[in-house]
């Protein structure tokens, strides 16, 4: 019989500086006429109430007089990742520490980390090795670049360590710094992308021990002829986000494919989503496709509101929520991201 691999902790951790007032402002200043009634009606409407930042709050606002992006010309890619090279294990150790709040750690034997809003090297896998002064035969596994669905690779990578290894002891880390990225740029369009994106991240422990979420059936899929509809492009000062408006129109087209439905019904009926909370926008496209009660997605809908977007860690955040909540039979966790493409799996908690 297959061992089956389990969540059996989740941690998460975002930093103490609210920006989304301060961007909103910013944002505001740089349109004009309808963009700018746009904008505000679209801020309005984002579901959105919170987003977090690593960026300092001596200045009130890294936009503000004396904040990181307070020059005429924003920092460069340099800067920015020195920022990440520090910040991100900092923040991912925080994270960690409120999973070792809720579980024993004990000798962890594989580390899984993923991100996509830094580089550096030694990686921030080795970082956060050092850091926790895991064993030095610890084997550890990068997952770099995939953008918001690579919590599910995360996951589902340790899934197969566990399935291969019935005693490994999985550490799974996700963390993102979006807000790192901030862009000079007087279009609507990105700026209602980086309306979306804050700082956050999470960590699992992932173990044959038989309480938590239970992983089963990884998928994946991509949409055809999507690739531009959200792409990252590493520019002189920092990572330029692309999120076409067309994404959540595709991800309800997608979603209605018998094809996609069968995937996603395979064990029958689902009694709870994990849904990445991408923008409400998506979260609605979802809800609308495959014909959700209204409080299918309260737990996406919940994490979009208190932290925005933060990329791969923000499936770790709703798959928190759901731990903390009553067992389930039959859950799905589905992520989007660059590609246009979609990965998850089923999950479910036993009483």
């Amino acid at each position: 019989m297959a061992v089956l691999a389990h969540i059996n902790a989740i941690g998460t951790a975002t930093p103490p500086h609210d920006i989304h007032p301060a961007f909103i402002d910013w944002a505001a200043r740089r349109l004009d006429g309808r963009d700018a009634r746009l904008f505000a009606r679209m801020a309005a409407r984002s579901g959105i109430t919170r987003r977090w930042s690593v960026l300092p709050e001596a200045a009130g606002s890294p936009v503000g007089p004396g904040g990181f992006y307070a020059a005429d010309r924003l920092p460069g890619t340099a800067a920015r990742m020195a920022i990440y090279a520090a910040a991100a294990p900092e923040l991912a150790v925080h994270a960690i520490g409120a999973l070792d709040e809720q579980v024993t750690l004990g000798t962890i034997t594989h580390l899984v980390v993923a991100s996509c809003t830094g580089f550096v090297a030694p990686g921030v896998d080795q970082i956060i090795a050092r850091r926790l002064s895991l064993a030095a035969d610890v084997e550890r596994t990068l997952v770099g670049f995939m953008g918001c669905y690579a919590a599910v690779a995360a996951l589902r990578t340790a899934r197969h360590i566990v399935r291969s290894e019935p005693l490994a002891r999985v550490l799974v880390v996700t963390v993102e710094l979006s807000t790192l990225h901030l862009q000079d740029d007087l279009r609507i369009e990105p700026l209602l992308a980086m309306l979306q994106f804050g700082d956050g991240a999470a960590a699992a422990l992932v173990t044959a021990e038989p309480h938590g979420l239970a992983i089963d059936r990884p998928f994946a899929m991509a949409l055809p002829e999507s690739a531009a509809l959200i792409r990252w492009d590493i520019t002189d000062s920092g990572f330029s986000m692309h999120l076409s408006g067309e994404v959540p129109g595709q991800i309800a087209l997608a979603l209605r494919d018998p094809a996609v439905r069968e995937i996603l019904y395979a064990d029958g009926p689902v009694d709870r989503w994990a849904v990445h909370a991408g923008g409400r926008s998506i979260l609605d496209a979802v809800a609308e496709a495959l014909h959700l009660p209204d409080a299918a997605l309260d737990d996406s809908r919940a994490v979009l509101a208190a932290n925005g977007n933060m990329s791969s860690a923000t499936l770790m955040f709703v798959l928190a929520r759901i731990l903390s909540g009553a067992p389930m039979e039959n859950g799905v966790a589905l992520a989007f991201g660059p590609g246009l493409a979609a990965e998850g799996f089923a999950f479910r908690r036993p009483a």
